[in-house]
């Protein structure tokens, strides 16, 4: 699938198949083992998020899918995204290196993870959330993954 988390071991779409849907398999053509890629635009659409990179260029060290490996050549320019985006209320990372690379664009104190923090770009207030990464190498059971990214969307009034 061209967009975001692919692999099928990453649970981010039964994450907020089970969040919005009440069914982990919502997102997923489980015979082919793939995601419904045009299923989940047209929720995002819906829902008004927006997904991207904080890394528009890297290199990965090693051959696997960890950030552990991951080199940030060129970082994503944030500040440009939310100036695109006027109704954007909340930044959200799932990564200790995506949190790493948001962190060096701007003064915010890293939240613990679950959390947010707030801070202020261009006269409006914003909140950084640090989500548990929906990886299965993160041992973290999904349903408690999903209480976490729950309450964040609650607190964002989006569920």
């Amino acid at each position: 699938m061209d967009f975001y988390y692919p692999n099928w071991n990453n649970d981010m779409w039964r994450i907020m198949g089970l969040l919005y849907y009440d069914n982990k398999s919502h997102f997923l053509r489980e015979p082919l083992k793939t995601f419904d890629r045009e299923s989940i635009i047209k929720f995002l659409i819906e829902k008004g998020i927006a997904l991207y990179d904080t890394a528009s260029s890297i290199k990965r060290l090693q051959d696997n899918a960890s950030d552990k490996f991951l080199e940030v050549v060129e970082q994503t320019d944030i500040r440009r995204l939310l100036n695109l985006l006027p109704q954007c209320k909340a930044i959200v990372t799932t990564g200790q290196k995506a949190t790493e690379t948001l962190l060096k664009q701007f003064d915010i104190q890293e939240p613990k993870l679950g959390d947010f923090s707030e801070f202020v770009f261009n006269n409006r207030a914003l909140r950084l959330y640090r989500m548990p990464s929906s990886s299965r190498a993160y041992p973290l059971p999904l349903e408690r993954k999903v209480a976490s990214y729950r309450i964040m969307f609650q607190d964002l009034q989006m569920m």
